[in-house]
C-alpha cells in the first residue's frame, strides 16, 4: 500500500500503475480505486495510471472532519505535488468531476494538460432555471431522505447505489463487490460529503476552463438525465463529447472498452 499525508495531516492512499503520459483517475461519491478494476490494467498499458482513494474513503484514512469538495481538491493538489507530475490528464467521474473543477477553480492548470469528465451535471438540485439536476437528491427534501437512509440502513443505501449507477442488472458478485467497496465509507463521510456536493453549481465556472477536454456521458444514466452531463461537453470551447448507448452512470464499467480506447487515444493526443 502506497500513502502519502496531506497538509493537514490525513493520510491518503494511491496506486501508481504503468509507464507513459500520467493519467490520474478520481471515482465519484463513497467509491474507491477499486472501481476502475476493468481500465487500469489496459490504461496503463500506455499510461502511467495514478489513482486515489479520498478522505474517509476506500483505504484512506477515515477522519470526520474537512469532507468538502474543495478540500478535496486541495488532496488531489497534494498528492500531484508529492509524486511530482508534470502534464496530467486528470479524468474524475460523477463527484470526481466537481472535484476537478474545483481543482482548476483554485489552483488553474497547475500540474494538468488535459481534462477528462464522466456524467456529472454541473448542478445537483433542479429548479427554475436547470431541471437536469441528481435524480435521486434533486433538492434538500430529497437530501434529508438520502441522509436519513444512510444513517439508519448503511448497507440498504450502498446496494440501492449499485443499482442506481448500472443500466444492466448487475451479477450477485459484481453486485456485492460494488456494495462492499462502498461500505468502506462510513456513513457519517457518505453524508458530509454530500451535503456540500449537493449544493454547488458550476454552470458559472465550467466556461472558463480552457483545457482540451472530453466529456463522456451515459445516455442511461439513473443518476442524471444526459442533457445536464453533456452541457459540460456543450460549454467548454473545444471539447469533445462522447455518447455511451449502452451504459448507466457507471458507463466506464459497462462498457470498458470503448471507455478505454477513447480515453487512452485523449491522452495520447494531449
Amino acid at each position: 500500500m502506497a500513502t502519502f499525508t496531506t497538509n493537514d495531516g490525513v493520510e491518503i492512499y494511491y496506486e501508481v500503475t504503468g509507464e507513459g503520459r500520467p493519467l490520474f483517475m478520481l471515482p465519484g461519491w463513497t467509491c474507491t480505486t477499486n472501481f476502475w478494476k476493468r481500465n487500469v490494467p489496459e490504461l496503463s498499458k500506455t499510461c502511467k495510471v495514478i489513482c486515489m482513494d479520498m478522505r474517509g474513503h476506500g483505504e484512506s484514512e477515515k477522519v470526520l472532519h474537512s469532507h468538502r469538495i474543495a478540500r478535496y481538491a486541495m488532496d488531489v493538489k497534494n498528492l500531484l505535488d508529492h509524486l511530482d507530475v508534470n502534464d496530467v490528464t486528470v479524468l474524475g467521474w460523477s463527484m470526481g468531476a466537481s472535484i476537478l473543477w474545483s481543482y482548476l477553480e483554485l489552483f488553474g492548470n497547475h500540474r494538468v494538460s488535459g481534462l477528462v469528465c464522466v456524467d456529472q451535471s454541473p448542478a445537483q438540485y433542479t429548479g427554475p432555471d436547470w431541471v437536469w439536476g441528481q435524480k435521486g437528491c434533486y433538492d434538500m427534501e430529497m437530501f434529508i431522505r438520502t441522509c436519513y437512509d444512510i444513517k439508519y440502513d448503511p448497507r440498504g443505501a450502498a446496494e440501492g447505489l449499485v443499482g442506481a449507477c448500472l443500466h444492466h442488472t448487475p451479477s450477485p458478485e459484481d453486485a456485492k463487490f460494488i456494495a462492499d467497496e462502498i461500505m468502506k465509507c462510513p456513513p457519517y463521510v457518505r453524508i458530509e460529503i454530500m451535503r456540500d456536493h449537493t449544493n454547488l453549481d458550476w454552470r458559472d465556472f465550467i466556461p472558463q476552463i480552457k483545457l482540451p477536454t472530453l466529456v463522456c456521458v451515459a445516455r442511461n444514466s439513473n443518476v442524471f438525465d444526459w442533457h445536464g452531463s453533456a452541457w459540460v461537453g456543450e460549454h467548454i470551447e473545444g471539447a469533445r463529447t462522447e455518447f455511451f448507448e449502452d451504459s448507466g452512470h457507471m458507463l466506464f464499467w459497462e462498457e470498458p472498452e470503448k471507455f478505454n480506447r477513447l480515453v487512452a487515444e485523449f491522452v495520447a493526443e494531449h
